[in-house]
């Protein structure tokens, strides 16, 4: 059941914006219109002196109206950036969308918000076709509010029938506000994503009953079909610095926005560099004992420039902060080198680490799952191993 506003109805006498418990209605170009903050209460189908607002739709979710599939071409992916630059899950989501691309033979485009030309340029020869840049101040720093505007007014717009984010703070804040606006499915935190036989349905795979299963996701009936995707489980695409392309710039349209950003704090961490930017990551589990064992991995990470993660158990323990926690619900990571430290290997956390380049498993039991995908394994106590290893690094430094 939704709650929509007819244009040709409305007159735009505000009548209902005060009457709605959840100031989900806002004016917009002129018109009431119900955004993702409505919860349904009914408050407004009575206000309304000329009958504009109507519910329709038997079934949550649902609308009466059909939705013609033909009239939506293409694959969009949000391109984040941070601080200017661009993020890292940008180009892996180039490369998710220029392979889903060519297999629907039909184009590749980015939105990116907040980031200048030379940023758009490089999205181009990352293999974006078309790139719909928005470079006002207001997006420099993200903002759930104009990031949905923008967002839904370009898909809106242009039409496209998949559209990609990543899996990321930014993705996941605001990416579910752009499918209730745009009353489109959204399936979370994908791994996979492939294209239906015989069909234009994206198949979208994420783990699923505590990564117990892979649940593998089709939206027939609705578009766009809408995705976030974790970092680190996409491969970049091709870079092509001769790659031409357009650029089309997306104007703020002038609203007045309940949120501003003040200030912008980035998360300081005493572990290393990101896990997700990490090239060697060094994880510790419940087998670390405690704060002390966490010490020791600290000085093997910085020994090898690496940084140090962790499994949930550890987290929870309190043992190291949740920043730097990777599985299913903390991080992904893909680094060259993962060496995992008394962890025994549950699927939650494999289903964070697993695409690693080369995995190391460190684990008293010689039965531990982790073994199972491990390039390398060392069955032995890790306190004793750990120091052994730290020595023998800086026995081959002092000969250099």
């Amino acid at each position: 059941m939704n709650i929509r506003v007819d244009k040709d109805v409305c007159t735009g006498c505000e009548t209902c914006v005060t009457s709605c418990p959840y100031d989900s209605i806002i004016m917009e170009d002129g018109f009431a219109f119900i955004n993702e903050y409505c919860q349904l209460c009914r408050a407004c189908l009575s206000i309304c002196p000329e009958g504009a607002i109507k519910e329709e739709g038997s079934g949550a979710g649902t609308s009466s109206e059909s939705v013609d599939l033909d009239r939506y071409r293409g694959v969009l992916i949000f391109a984040e950036q941070r601080k200017g630059t661009l993020s890292h899950v940008s180009m892996e989501l180039l490369g998710a969308g220029r392979r889903l691309a060519n297999k629907l033979n039909t184009t590749l485009h980015a939105a990116l918000l907040g980031a200048d030309n030379n940023e758009a340029e490089e999205l181009v020869r990352w293999g974006a076709d078309k790139v719909f840049l928005c470079n006002d101040s207001l997006v420099r720093d993200f903002n759930d509010e104009p990031y949905t505007d923008l967002l839904s007014r370009i898909i809106d717009s242009n039409k496209p029938e998949i559209v990609l984010a990543g899996a990321t703070a930014i993705g996941r804040s605001f990416l579910p506000r752009v499918a209730v606006r745009l009353r489109a499915g959204l399936t979370a935190d994908c791994t996979s994503l492939e294209i239906e036989e015989g069909t234009r349905n994206l198949m979208q795979v994420r783990p699923a009953f505590g990564g117990n299963i892979m649940a593998t996701i089709v939206c027939p009936d609705r578009r766009p079909q809408m995705a976030t995707v974790r970092p680190r489980v996409m491969k970049k695409g091709e870079y092509d610095k001769n790659r031409k392309g357009e650029i089309v710039d997306i104007p703020l349209q002038a609203k007045t926005f309940k949120t501003s950003v003040i200030e912008n704090i980035g998360d300081v961490s005493e572990c290393g560099p990101g896990l997700q930017e990490a090239e060697i990551i060094v994880a510790g589990g419940r087998g670390m004992g405690g704060p002390k064992g966490y010490a020791m991995l600290k000085e093997l990470s910085e020994a090898i420039n690496g940084t140090v993660g962790a499994s949930r158990a550890a987290v929870d323990e309190g043992w190291i902060p949740y920043s730097q926690q990777v599985g299913q619900t903390g991080k992904t990571v893909c680094p060259k080198i993962y060496i995992a430290c008394g962890i025994s290997g549950a699927v939650q956390h494999l289903v964070g680490m697993q695409s690693s380049d080369m995995i190391i498993a460190i684990n008293k039991n010689p039965d531990a799952p982790i073994f199972n995908i491990s390039n390398y394994g060392i069955v032995g106590d890790i306190h004793e191993i750990v120091p052994l290893l730290i020595r023998r690094i800086e026995e081959e430094r002092s000969r250099k």
